[in-house]
């Protein structure tokens, strides 16, 4: 079911040293800021040859990052996103087996424009998992 890795997000508590360190230290291509309202976040992609790395930092105090940050304050890894042929199909196995889908279980317009779901961390060995439409 799932396709190739599209990204691994990580959480910063602060996205333009974050962006300095993978562009000047790592000399990586970064990408401007990004806000994403509906997720309440903003995003800074690292671009990688075979994948991205997403740097994500809150937007807001009720965004789901100032939570995580709060929890741990350095950043950390927050999930994995794995792209999928078709959204719809995919949640509806994963859901028939048992997996939790977040939020009220509609795909929602994530940082690419594409529809994306995320999935109970509990579902998966610890790691919150997004599913991105390929």
């Amino acid at each position: 079911m799932i396709g190739r890795l599209n990204h691994v997000a990580i959480a910063v508590p602060d996205l333009a040293a974050a962006a300095a360190v993978y562009r000047q230290t790592l000399g990586a291509s970064v990408s401007e800021p990004a806000e994403q309202p509906e997720h309440g976040v903003v995003t800074v992609f690292v671009e990688l040859p075979n994948t991205k790395i997403e740097l994500l930092g809150a937007l807001g105090e009720g965004s789901p990052i100032a939570a995580f940050l709060e929890r741990n304050a350095a950043g950390g890894i927050h999930h994995l996103c794995y792209e999928v042929a078709d959204i719809e199909a995919a949640r509806a196995q994963l859901v028939s087996q048992g997996a939790r889908v977040l939020g009220d279980g509609s795909p929602k317009i994530g940082a690419h424009g594409k529809r994306v779901l995320f999935l109970h961390p509990k579902d998966f060995c610890g790691t919150l998992v997004e599913l991105e439409e390929a």
